[in-house]
């Protein structure tokens, strides 16, 4: 392909970050927690001198900010902060009330260290990212101040807790969850030919759809999806991290309605004679259901970030792109753990982007092992639907996780309930067991289907009892909160 054809499928210079000499180079680390070997073409690596002794003992010019959060009120970290905060002179966190335990790894913005508090008995760890602003350009120092802003905004099971923000000298520390079992690019590693069972691959992106739903419900479209990115908790369930490449728009939430018919049971019936009383009973009835749509439709950008590898061809071209994005990179995500590889993956990244600006559509393996497994055919459905080049034909542009969450891939589910199952036994995962029952994964698990039929209808029963409407756990129904009252999120960049 000549000079002229190429330069079509980049980005123009002026709204671009990305390094079309690619020549950009991986920083090293010590831990998968915070590594990761598909850089984002936006980032280069990033060398930090500072003295660690003396970071543990510095002294805070600014006051620390403590982030509350009502979800997490009860979380063990929470009642560790509250105690070393009260125990403090000043009521406040400071870098010497931390005890750096080790180096974790270097990212694009910083170094991340394994810390607890000092003084304090109970076995409680933190993620401490240190970022060095004088060493950052302008650009990058924006990255910062985006992803403590968004940090600072979180509350939710899926997305890390941001439990302290410290300002020392020309430091930026923030106190975060540490996620013990890595993230999910480095358990691919460890599976045969780098790939999830189906069952695995439901759970795993089911949690993610929920995190996705959050940010962009309150206007934070994320473009760095990617399974480096996706930290793996000490429980199992996930959390996205790295939040730097984000960017911000208005969003205005909105409450539609739609009628809804319940599919047809399996099971036979005995008939019943309803017309010898002089009328018919229907044999399907239409249920009115509420469904919560807040996606930032609005949201615009021209900048070029991301991983190569997950960017959605509106984005490689340049002419601009917003929430739809997510939503590609969500269809690549599914497809890289199904198969162990990207659908649009050339022999260089100017391949693999002229793949995905090109009207190539993804291709399935020919001969899968998984072929005739249950849900594999609505699996590569659901890629489909997302990896649409057209942006306005793509599923979850117009509205969100509403539309995804009811696509057959995900039938089963129980949505409010997600963050209660049983994360699915994969090889080279250790999980925590947990003090309460949880649902055995996303298909119920070891009840027989009779026992499980019956207890989701008590279930149901009692919620409508208690929530004075006609509600299913079934349906798509949303259950974070705003992290303002107003429901918008003020623009940036």
């Amino acid at each position: 392909m000549d000079d002229k054809e190429t330069t079509y499928y980049f980005p123009p210079p002026e709204y671009s970050d990305l390094d079309l000499s690619f020549t950009s180079t991986t920083t090293t680390a010590t831990d998968p927690t915070t590594t990761s070997s598909r850089p984002s073409l936006a980032r280069s690596s990033l060398t930090l001198s500072f003295n660690d002794s003396r970071l543990s003992t510095a002294t805070a010019t600014n006051p620390t900010t403590l982030h509350r959060r009502p979800h997490r009120h009860s979380d063990p970290h929470w009642s560790a902060i509250k105690a070393a905060s009260t125990l403090s002179s000043t009521g406040s966190i400071h870098l010497r009330h931390l005890k750096l335990l080790r180096h974790l790894g270097t990212g694009n913005l910083g170094r991340v260290f394994l810390c607890r508090l000092r003084d304090y008995d109970h076995n409680t760890q933190f993620a401490l990212k240190v970022v060095d602003r004088d060493s950052l350009s302008s650009k990058k120092l924006n990255q910062v101040q985006t992803e403590a802003q968004i940090l600072s905004l979180l509350d939710h099971p899926f997305l890390p807790t941001l439990y302290a923000h410290i300002e020392v000298s020309h430091y930026t520390c923030l106190l975060i969850d540490y996620c013990p079992n890595g993230d999910l690019h480095s358990l691919l590693s460890k599976q045969p030919s780098n790939r999830l069972p189906l069952e695995s691959v439901r759970f795993y992106a089911a949690e993610v759809l929920i995190a996705l739903e959050y940010l962009h419900a309150n206007g934070v479209v994320y473009r760095d999806l990617k399974p480096e990115n996706i930290l793996l908790r000490e429980d199992g369930h996930v959390m996205l991290s790295d939040f730097d490449l984000c960017f911000t728009a208005d969003m205005v939430p909105r409450l539609e309605t739609r009628s809804h018919r319940p599919r047809r049971s399996t099971a036979k019936k005995p008939r019943r004679c309803c017309h010898c009383f002089g009328h018919r009973r229907p044999e399907e009835e239409e249920e009115v259901v509420r469904e919560f749509v807040a996606e930032p439709t609005a949201a615009f950008s021209k900048s070029c970030v991301g991983t190569h590898e997950y960017l959605a061809p509106e984005l490689v071209t340049g002419n601009g792109h917003g929430n739809g994005v997510d939503w590609w990179a969500f269809g690549v995500f599914i497809y890289e753990l199904l198969y162990g590889t990207t659908p649009f993956k050339g022999g260089s990244k100017e391949a693999t982007l002229r793949n995905i600006a090109s009207s190539r559509v993804p291709r399935f393996p020919v001969q899968d092992e998984q072929e005739g497994v249950p849900g594999m055919a609505e699996a590569r459905d659901l890629i489909e639907r997302l990896l649409v080049k057209d942006p306005r034909r793509r599923l979850g542009c117009a509205r969100g996780a509403t539309d995804i969450k009811r696509h057959p891939f995900f039938n089963g589910i129980k949505w409010p309930l997600i963050r209660m199952y049983k994360p699915p036994e994969v090889r080279g995962l250790v999980v925590k067991k947990a003090a309460r029952s949880h649902v055995s994964h996303v298909t119920g698990g070891a009840l027989s289907p009779r026992r499980r039929r019956w207890w989701w209808k008590g279930l149901n029963s009692i919620m409508r009892r208690h929530m004075g409407s006609k509600r299913n756990l079934n349906s798509n129904q949303n259950y974070f909160c705003y992290a303002n009252g107003s429901g918008k999120v003020r623009k940036s960049g």
